[in-house]
């Protein structure tokens, strides 16, 4: 189970830059799972499996949830499962737990309950497993209202606020506004608020706020000092560039220093 952290380090890495973010999450996905070798636990290797069988789940029965699974829900799926660098056996693995998420009768709440134990105290790897979700849902088009109240349902079984699931979404749709890459292109205001989760009729001291708020809540530095695995330091480190992004659209917009 050593590609763990390479396959949600790759998985990160798409969400967050395409194809090279893919590339520089796997790598440092391996970081992470070089500094386990010869440590991983039971449980530890437990946790591994559990994250990886519910995230397909979970991505399946949200593909489902509005009746039938397009075309394009089986693509992301599948471009998720090859951005983890996957083998035959693990592509068999996820596939099967993709449609077993698909099951009217899946048990979500209790396999996220099951998960939340596992890792309720990593709230990086209760943001990871939402940010994958949420980029799924995004990536197969416009999010339904079943969709959309399905993605409140496991983000609140893993302690993630309205809020901070709306900043998730803003952040996933800012970086695939700007480009696959994440370099290049202009954030809309409209987004640049989302981000900051303000509202645009707030005063300048308020945006101030919110963007200092929201830094120190994401600086890759302290992130891991917090216990933040390095496959996600990517992901950290996007965030803020995008968070930076927004409050510049607005800075530039208001003319305020």
């Amino acid at each position: 189970m050593q590609w763990f952290g390479k396959a949600v380090g790759a998985a990160l890495g798409l969400i967050i830059g395409g194809p090279v973010g893919s590339v520089l999450g796997a790598l440092l996905g391996h970081q992470f799972d070089a500094g386990f070798t010869g440590q991983a636990s039971g449980a530890y290797a437990e946790t591994q499996n559990l994250f990886f069988e519910i995230t397909f789940e979970v991505m399946g029965h949200l593909a489902k949830v509005d009746g039938r699974v397009s075309e394009e829900e089986i693509t992301i799926a599948r471009r998720i499962m090859h951005a983890m660098h996957l083998s035959p056996e693990q592509v068999r693995v996820a596939i099967d737990r993709f449609t077993t998420g698909k099951r009217a009768e899946y048990p979500l709440g209790e396999r996220l309950a099951e998960l939340g134990r596992r890792i309720g105290r990593r709230r990086d790897l209760c943001r990871a497993f939402v940010e994958i979700q949420v980029q799924a849902a995004v990536g197969s088009g416009e999010i339904a209202n079943a969709k959309r109240k399905l993605l409140w349902e496991v983000a609140r079984a893993l302690g993630i606020g309205r809020v901070e699931l709306a900043q998730i979404e803003a952040l996933v749709r800012a970086q695939t506004q700007r480009s696959p890459q994440g370099q290049g292109g202009t954030i809309s205001l409209d987004a640049a608020y989302r981000v900051l989760g303000v509202d645009p009729s707030v005063g300048d001291k308020d945006v101030k706020t919110a963007y200092r708020r929201l830094m120190n809540q994401h600086h890759p530095d302290k992130l891991v000092s917090r216990g933040l695995p390095a496959s996600m330091m990517a992901l950290a480190e996007q965030k803020t560039r995008e968070i930076r992004a927004a409050y510049e659209r607005i800075k530039a917009q208001r003319g305020f220093r």
